[in-house]
């Protein structure tokens, strides 16, 4: 539901070696079709210089953005193909395969939740981040933190609503802000997040109108809407949920455009198929066939028996 640490348990299926495939055997039924295959950078957006921490901020009331949360190459790829405005993953290996596979879109790479343990050690994983390739930081930590980093120039993004991360304060997933007290709650922590110096907060599954007026007052900040509505600066979804790639819960705030689960059942299918034709076609002796293997010259192969005596 948010920039977690670790994905959610129901989120355990996500694309990996499965979408390579896929894609292999799109293009081969393209191929079929004695059609031209179509070049990945065909059906992108137009190319534009990479977005800015000073943009975003200028464009506040005026468009709204998209962010998609990517839990492997694949994926950012996907939405930088696309033209997905915002990217977040996680920093390390992964984010730095992000950003060579995204050199164009603004990155947002996470602090693990717990990484830290005062104001210092958020400045240094920040700065950590912002030279893996991070454009920003999200950092589930307090505005104290958040306002250390931001006075180093970090662009940080702070955590409202639900989080994720402190789920048993919550007595489970659920909405937050539903009553006057807690709404008006918070309103006072994206205040508090703001005042930090924070560049973006997360509101997340907040009711939309809450979510609105928040986003209204809060006019020196991003307000990234997960789960918040429409008011919000930046729509917010999971990459795997938007693509149909798990067989866990889909939240109600979500959307899921295509279905990549059914698809992977189906290439599994046919994987298993293929393997257990060549199993069969050896044990028939159909494997190798004439036009699977090589003849020797006879010439060659007869002096190369009289060398064996």
């Amino acid at each position: 539901m948010s920039h977690q640490t670790q994905p959610h348990p129901q989120r355990a299926f996500v694309l990996s070696g499965a979408f390579n495939l896929l894609m292999a055997l799109i293009h081969f039924d393209v191929h079929e079709l004695n059609t031209t295959e179509p070049q990945r950078r065909d059906i992108t957006m137009t190319e534009r210089k990479k977005l800015t921490v000073s943009e975003i901020l200028a464009n506040k009331g005026k468009r709204q953005y998209t962010e998609v949360k990517t839990q492997t190459v694949d994926e950012a790829r996907i939405c930088a193909d696309a033209g997905i405005d915002i990217i977040c993953a996680r920093g390390g290996d992964l984010g730095r395969g992000v950003r060579s596979v995204a050199p164009d879109t603004f990155i947002i790479m996470a602090i693990p939740y717990g990484d830290c343990v005062n104001a210092d050690e958020a400045v240094r994983k920040g700065f950590e981040l912002l030279n893996t390739g991070a454009d920003a930081v999200y950092a589930c930590i307090s505005p104290d933190w958040v306002a250390a980093m931001s006075k180093q120039g970090i662009p940080v993004i702070g955590h409202v609503g639900f989080v994720p991360q402190k789920l048993t304060w919550f007595g489970g997933y659920r909405a937050v802000g539903k009553t006057a007290a807690e709404a008006l709650e918070v309103y006072h922590d994206t205040m508090a997040f703001q005042d930090a110096g924070a560049f973006g907060v997360e509101l997340e599954v907040v009711p939309h109108q809450v979510a609105t007026e928040i986003t209204k007052r809060a006019k020196n900040m991003a307000v990234i809407s997960m789960g918040a509505g429409s008011g919000c600066d930046i729509q917010y979804l999971f990459a795997c949920d938007i693509l149909g790639s798990h067989r866990g819960h889909y939240p109600r705030h979500a959307k899921t455009y295509c279905d990549l689960a059914s698809e992977q059942d189906r290439l599994h299918t046919l994987s298993v198929a293929a393997m257990h034709t060549f199993h069969a076609e050896v044990q028939s002796n159909e494997f190798p066939a004439a036009n699977n293997i090589i003849e020797a010259d006879p010439e060659q192969l007869e002096a190369f028996l009289r060398g064996l005596d």
